[in-house]
């Protein structure tokens, strides 16, 4: 099933085909390619602001569900 991005895309043709180039170097498609520069770039700012960012707090599961 197909999940409904509320975040369509808008970009430069030139970086665009930048992305192109750089995923397919990667064997990635441009979508995984943007999404692990993401995961890298979102990495990064946690690192260099650790002691500004609050964690997670993790939700404890229910002793009942399977």
């Amino acid at each position: 099933m197909k999940t409904f991005n509320p975040y369509p895309l808008r970009i430069d043709e030139e970086l665009m085909d930048e992305l192109k180039e750089m995923a397919e170097a990667h064997s990635r498609s441009v979508n995984k390619e943007i999404e692990f520069l993401i995961k890298e770039a979102t990495k990064k700012f946690r690192l260099e602001n650790s002691d500004e960012i609050k964690p997670k707090k993790k939700i404890p599961r229910s002793p009942w569900r399977r």
